[in-house]
């Protein structure tokens, strides 16, 4: 699961992804939990990107509140057909992709918590996975965009497999370690815009040679 990455500026991000310049609330480098932070959608009726800003944890459509009492600022990607709290966005095809400089994830090998920094070999900013819901108020009418990211069992992947605290309890191919998961720039369309199986053939760790990772100084 990841709960800290470093964002891009907003004309780094309008750049790279090709956006016109939307004048968007500013945000902080880098996002925790339920911080605002950037995400690129489908424009409402248009096939055209759109950038948005929300609360980093995706508040579902049923919430009563903006003030989740749980946490849903990463989505199981095996979960989210079914799970309530994801189910109507991925199916209503609400899809996003989340810039990254780069996202941390911890690493217990000696014993104890070392964040680690994940940034991309080839110098470019990630893409990640997410999904994304606008929550109206009912009593004020407000409309608070919010969007989650997407993580993917990684028990078998080379370097993702060594983050995060092992489970005592659970043989070592089994500990449901997590990944990000990573849309490539030439998937962005098709993981925006393609329908839900198409985009689910997208749903993957990043490939070892686009990982350049180390424990953070």
């Amino acid at each position: 699961m990841c709960n800290r990455y470093v964002s891009p500026e907003q004309a780094a991000i309008e750049r790279y992804w090709h956006i016109g310049a939307r004048n968007q609330p500013r945000w902080a480098d880098e996002i925790f939990p339920r911080a605002n932070g950037p995400f690129i959608r489908r424009a409402p009726d248009t096939p055209e990107h759109q950038l948005a800003v929300g609360q980093w944890g995706l508040i579902p459509w049923f919430a009563k509140t903006a003030k989740l009492t749980y946490s849903t600022n990463n989505a199981r990607f095996e979960e989210i057909a079914a799970k309530a709290s994801y189910k109507q966005s991925w199916l209503q095809g609400k899809r996003c992709i989340i810039p990254a400089w780069s996202f941390d994830e911890p690493c217990w090998e000696t014993g104890r918590n070392v964040w680690w920094s994940f940034r991309r070999a080839d110098g470019a900013p990630w893409g990640l996975a997410g999904l994304w819901n606008d929550w109206t108020d009912k009593e004020t009418g407000e409309v608070i965009s919010s969007y989650t990211m997407l993580t993917i069992n990684a028990d078998d992947h080379p370097v993702m497999s060594r983050m995060h605290r092992p489970d005592p309890k659970m043989p070592p191919d089994q500990q449901d370690k997590r990944s990000v998961v990573a849309i490539e720039f030439g998937e962005v369309d098709r993981w925006l815009t393609g329908s839900v199986e198409a985009a689910a053939q997208l749903v993957r760790a990043p490939s070892v040679g686009l990982i350049d990772a180390a424990p953070k100084k």
